[in-house]
């Protein structure tokens, strides 16, 4: 009888162990895609700040366009 508890705990601890390293893996991968979806986000956080500061350049320099146009009598079309 007590040979075939003996196999019964080979065999669950041989699926829990399986399964222990099925779950490893996940979490593996979890941290894995966790961490690229954190460096995208910030990649797309930069690149966002970027074109606000390109529109705030060009917004600048139209203005300074009209200004110009302005002083010398020349009327802009736009």
């Amino acid at each position: 009888m007590n040979n075939d508890f003996s196999e019964l705990i080979q065999y669950l601890d041989d699926k829990f162990t399986g399964v222990d390293k099925r779950l490893a893996e996940l979490d593996n991968n979890f941290n894995k895609l966790t961490n690229a979806v954190d460096a995208y986000a910030q990649k797309a956080d930069t690149y966002f700040q970027e074109m606000v500061m390109l529109s705030h350049k060009v917004d600048r320099h139209e203005k300074w366009l009209l200004e110009i146009a302005e002083k010398l009598g020349i009327k802009l079309k736009y």
